[in-house]
């Protein structure tokens, strides 16, 4: 099972096992679903769907998304909120991980040229981190440079695996756009065949990125969408994935079929045969961010409209004037609901994806 190759069989996992687990995922047959959080109400949905499915989970905070970890009260001018809130959020998940009994790798989501200097915080951060305790704080980072020219994000991306280097701290990269909106960044009007990643430039990314550091996957564009869709709005073509890994392979002489990490994102809305097929061509990691914020209200709007005759006033309902309310309008009572359904829904993806039961 998937804890046997790793050295840290729970909790927050980092380097040589993030790789190890990635490799695992490869040769089983399986991609670990990255959830983007918001609050410790949803990173426990999250990891109770995971350890329920016995099975390893991302969870990952964008910079808006870290951002609200920190308040919408404080400033993010200068991206304050953000890196304070990614690392609140990191250190809470590093705290409560344990508890749950699964491996979890800490990710960060999107970040695009603007967002540099919250990548820049969090990896000062990271640094003092490993300073002190032989690691970096975050397992890995994404940073998405694909609205860029390509040799700039290659570049770019290059020059931050440097500084992840010497921790062992994975870097996602992506390379042609996802489609869609999500988290301020609007893609909605872009050609569509900019949605479609080249094979050259999978190889030129990896051939640049392999010598610095093995600790790195590529979000390959292949008609994803960020977003909820109707089906048959949205072409994927998960066949061009296999293409990318071919084209590396002879170009490398490598002799595993699948030398490239791949990722899938606005994996909201799509199909089981197209998780299914991406995951075959060596996608490790899918982003469901969409879906699960649905998931979360429908849980809190049906407690809410079930329960309306006995939340409009601290007493008095259908039972008596003089009842008391509380029990029915405490937070914690209808916030548990939303964790419910959106626990259930990660656990959705954890069959779909193939995660579950591999611990």
């Amino acid at each position: 099972m998937a804890q046997s190759v790793l050295k840290r069989k729970t909790g927050v996992i980092v380097g040589d096992d993030v790789l190890h687990l990635f490799n695992y995922a490869q040769e089983h047959k399986f991609a670990i679903p990255a959830i983007n959080v918001t609050s410790s109400s949803t990173v426990v949905a999250a990891l109770e769907a995971a350890r329920d499915k016995k099975a390893p989970i991302i969870l990952q905070m964008s910079q808006g998304g870290a951002a609200y970890f920190a308040g919408k009260g404080v400033k993010n001018g200068d991206q304050e909120a953000s890196i304070a809130g990614a690392i609140a959020g990191a250190h809470y998940i590093r705290s409560i991980a344990p508890a749950y009994g699964i491996p979890v790798v800490l990710h960060t989501d999107h970040c695009a040229k603007k967002l540099l200097p919250w990548l820049d915080g969090m990896m000062a951060e990271d640094e003092k981190h490993f300073e002190k305790h032989g690691e970096p704080l975050f397992s890995s980072h994404m940073i998405d440079l694909s609205e860029e020219e390509v040799e700039w994000n290659v570049q770019t991306t290059a020059k931050y695996l440097k500084r992840a280097a010497p921790m062992k701290q994975w870097l996602e990269m992506e390379i042609g756009i996802t489609g869609g909106e999500e988290d301020g960044v609007n893609n909605e009007d872009v050609d569509n065949n900019s949605l479609y990643t080249q094979p050259e430039d999978i190889y030129h990314i990896y051939s640049t990125l392999v010598k610095i550091s093995p600790y790195f996957s590529i979000a390959a564009g292949f008609g994803n969408v960020h977003g909820v869709y109707k089906p048959g709005n949205v072409k994927l073509h998960p066949e061009l994935l296999g293409k990318h890994q071919a084209y590396v392979k002879e170009k490398i002489g490598a002799k595993e079929d699948k030398p490239v990490f791949l990722v899938f994102h606005g994996g909201s809305g799509s199909s089981k045969d197209e998780y299914t097929k991406a995951i075959s061509y060596g996608v490790v990691k899918v982003n469901l961010d969409t879906d699960l914020q649905y998931a979360y209200l429908t849980g809190i709007r049906d407690y809410v409209l079930k329960k309306k005759d006995y939340i409009m006033t601290p007493v008095g309902n259908p039972d008596g004037e003089d009842k008391p309310n509380k029990k029915y309008f405490d937070p914690r009572v209808w916030v548990r609901e939303g964790e419910k359904t959106m626990s259930a829904r990660v656990a959705e993806g954890l069959e779909d994806f193939n995660t579950a039961n591999q611990l």
